[in-house]
């Protein structure tokens, strides 16, 4: 299958901006520049935008169920009050339909890769099949004992099951969900299963306050100093959130493989605070975009979380040059590809790289005129600008149409679904 794409304003996050075309075949981009070939689909992207589909770096999309509840929570009652307790009522297929409500939302607003950590994970994998997403996939890891054996295993069969599968576009890591709520021991035997079985390890790290006065009063320890002991930091690491990183921890992640997975909108809601990503950045460590799941941002519109980023960097300066848009879009493309450690296939337009592109319509009045492209990116665009988005060289949205999904469906799916989850089922 060849998909050329003529005349929009190339946006790689590898190199300058330009006007050109982009040749696509099968999953692969083929050439970049000006193109003159026969091609099975040709698509006009005269006065567009193409650049890489944007990665959502850290979420939860089987909480597409939770988006509005129990809103005005701190992170720790709305966790062990709110969620845990809903989310014990769920099944199997409450996930995959949720699942495929998120994939819905995260094509539409142009996000073609996520990360996701939670349960039931093999139906999320089946949503990230059926919609064509590109998904790295942990089976959240928590507790001790008996608990966390049932779940590695969980885990396990989850790799057996799904890695590398879809050409490649779903991956398996090891999730433990954090510091606080895994023993060491159960920390251990993450790293153990990570090792054995060759992947990245995922994690939520420094999100609260609460969590740092958890982890010096059980442990005596940071949690950077915990997850170090246990031998998380021999891996490529995946760290959700890094709100309270302190200048220790900071010389510690300077030497890590990974980086930071920011989640800007999710720490502000939860009152969780500012993480300073242009001190991580400086310090040359790297930082990505996630949303978080919607219980908490309500949206997967990473656009918004770019803006969001942008505008938090600015204010803790007290300065407009704190950080750009340009700097933001590369969180969100090429940066986030490498903290998941896949920035050799995605993240950016260069030839040779999967076709995981987005095009998007300048034609509207919040996007006219355009003098700098990059902050009509980062500043002004929304993800309902997203037109086209493909994935793995397939066409999967094309004028906001997602192929082979019906969403009044699913939405009505979700619907029922919560209504028997709040009414005791």
């Amino acid at each position: 299958m060849r998909i050329l794409i003529k005349n929009g304003y190339i946006v790689s996050m590898a190199s300058e901006i330009k006007k050109g075309d982009i040749l696509i075949e099968d999953d692969r981009i083929a050439r970049i520049g000006m193109i003159d070939c026969e091609a099975d689909k040709v698509i006009d992207a005269t006065n567009k935008i193409v650049m890489p589909g944007l990665i959502n770096a850290h979420t939860h999309v089987g909480m597409a169920l939770f988006r509005g509840y129990a809103d005005e929570d701190e992170l720790m009652t709305w966790l062990s009050e709110k969620m845990w307790p809903i989310e014990d009522k769920m099944s199997a297929s409450d996930v995959y339909y949720a699942s495929l409500l998120s994939a819905i939302e995260m094509i539409k607003s142009g996000t073609t890769t996520f990360n996701d950590n939670y349960f039931y994970e093999e139906e999320t994998a089946k949503a990230a099949e059926k919609t064509g997403m590109r998904a790295i996939l942990s089976r959240c890891v928590i507790g001790d004992a008996d608990e966390a054996t049932k779940r590695l295993a969980e885990a396990e069969e989850l790799y057996n099951n799904w890695h590398n599968k879809c050409n490649g576009r779903i991956k398996i890591c090891v999730g433990p969900h954090a510091p606080y709520t895994c023993s060491p021991e159960t920390l251990k035997r993450c790293v153990k299963l990570a090792d054995r079985l060759g992947t990245p390890i995922a994690i939520h790290y420094l999100e609260t306050k609460d969590e740092v006065k958890k982890m010096r009063d059980n442990y005596n320890m940071t949690s950077t100093e915990y997850i170090k002991k246990a031998g998380l930091f021999n891996y490529h690491v995946m760290l959700a959130h890094g709100v309270h990183i302190d200048s220790e921890s900071l010389e510690t992640l300077k030497e890590i493989s990974g980086g930071v997975i920011h989640n800007p909108i999710s720490n502000q809601k939860l009152g969780s605070g500012f993480a300073d990503i242009t001190k991580l950045r400086m310090n040359g460590i790297n930082v990505a975009l996630g949303t978080d799941g919607q219980g908490s941002t309500n949206t997967l519109d990473m656009f918004e979380e770019i803006k969001s980023a942008a505008y938090i960097q600015k204010a803790l300066y007290n300065s407009a040059t704190a950080i750009s848009g340009e700097d933001v879009l590369k969180m969100a493309t090429i940066e986030g590809a490498k903290v998941l450690g896949i920035d050799s296939e995605v993240g950016s337009l260069e030839e040779g790289k999967k076709a995981d592109i987005i095009i998007i319509d300048m034609k509207k009045p919040h996007l006219c005129p355009a003098h700098n492209i990059y902050s009509l990116l980062a500043y002004s665009v929304n993800g309902a600008d997203v037109e086209t988005s493909i994935i793995d060289g397939n066409i999967v949205m094309e004028n906001r149409v997602i192929n082979g999904i019906d969403e009044t469906e699913i939405m009505n799916a979700c619907s029922r679904i919560k209504e028997c989850l709040f009414n005791n089922r």
